[in-house]
């Protein structure tokens, strides 16, 4: 029987309490201690019976764990992974894995220095939806891709702003909190994205950020793509609300977020019904296309990423998301928050 590994979480916000019941649950490793100023933070490490330490360098004076999760606010991240490489512990930093690209650079370039192991918190690319997605497309029973869209459109309430008032500033909006989720996806369907163009609204909120944006985007393989995404539409054309992946969503059967359309056939995510023509059949609007829906099972992404981060932990597995990986991320989203402000189209390639 292999001993569970000692896991610490800095950050005990939503996030981080997510991965720590996760951490309770697992047979792979166990909660070490929690890293938090927050008084709050005490009351919970009581509860859970471990302990609690203000910041790092007083985790580091009294242990050294197996790995750590941050999940602390994005302008501690670097700062945070930087001090967990210089002490020679693999760590998982929740996206997006910097506050700027300067950091994030510093981030990754101490990272490939050290050959230590870093994985971003891009959950997604843990699904078995997404897995499977990606082993259609490279089958290439879709043919050429050609283009794709996708939609992030749902109703944030009134109270998510309220419990946290900087949701509602530059930084808050759903394009640096939601997109770069979309965007990790969209690179895994469809390759590397060399240009982004894009408009956004605050029309409804009245917010000083966004709360709705309509995005193209120029992926380097010669495909387009548009993107729709919005936090005040009465929609559930959301990955949350149709992957049926987090109960806390409600679902909604039978509907996708994204479709993927190549010169073969087409498939529609997350539900992955493909659609082809056959064989034996003319390519052609007129033509009607067969329908098979790819079998895949429904799992909790955040559950298999710490599998895997333990795994990571061990030697066992290399990163499935770098450090550089979530750097790609950010500065695709950043890009498509400065051709918004500019009006113009900012290439990434």
């Amino acid at each position: 029987m292999t001993t569970p590994l000692k896991i610490v979480v800095i950050g005990a916000g939503a996030i981080g309490r997510a991965h720590i019941d996760l951490i309770r649950r697992s047979t792979e490793c166990t909660l070490a201690a929690i890293v938090d100023p927050a008084p709050k933070a005490d009351d919970l490490a009581q509860n859970l019976g471990v302990p609690r330490y203000c910041d790092l360098d007083a985790l580091f004076a009294d242990q050294m764990p197996d790995g750590a999760i941050i999940a602390s606010p994005n302008r501690l991240h670097v700062e945070q992974g930087l001090a967990f490489i210089a002490a020679g512990i693999p760590c998982l930093i929740e996206k997006p894995v910097a506050h700027d690209l300067v950091s994030g650079e510093r981030l990754c370039a101490a990272a490939e220095r050290s050959g230590h192991a870093i994985l971003v918190g891009h959950h997604r690319l843990h699904s078995p939806i997404v897995a499977e997605a990606r082993k259609v497309i490279a089958s290439g029973a879709l043919g050429t891709i050609v283009a794709v869209m996708g939609s992030a459109l749902f109703y944030k309430p009134d109270t998510y702003f309220a419990e946290a008032p900087w949701r509602r500033e530059p930084g808050g909006g759903p394009i640096l909190t939601n997109m770069i989720h979309e965007i990790a996806n969209l690179r895994a369907f469809c390759g590397e994205i060399a240009a982004v163009q894009a408009f956004t609204s605050n029309e409804i909120r009245k917010h000083p950020v966004e709360d709705t944006a309509s995005i193209s985007l120029l992926f380097a393989s010669g495909a387009l793509g548009t993107f729709l995404l919005s936090d005040t539409a009465a929609s559930s054309l959301s990955w949350e609300q149709t992957s049926r992946e987090d109960p806390v969503f409600a679902h909604d059967p039978g509907k996708d977020c994204c479709v993927i359309s190549g010169t073969k056939g087409s498939l529609s995510i997350p539900s992955l019904r493909l659609r082809t023509f056959a064989i034996s059949t003319e390519r052609s609007w007129r033509t009607a296309l067969d329908e098979h829906i790819a079998a895949s099972e429904r799992a909790d992404p955040l559950e298999r990423q710490l599998a895997h981060f333990c795994a990571v932990v061990r030697g066992r597995a290399k990163p499935l998301v770098t450090a550089r990986d979530g750097l790609r991320n950010l500065r695709i989203v950043e890009a498509i928050v400065e051709a918004a402000r500019s009006g113009r189209t900012v290439r990434v390639l």
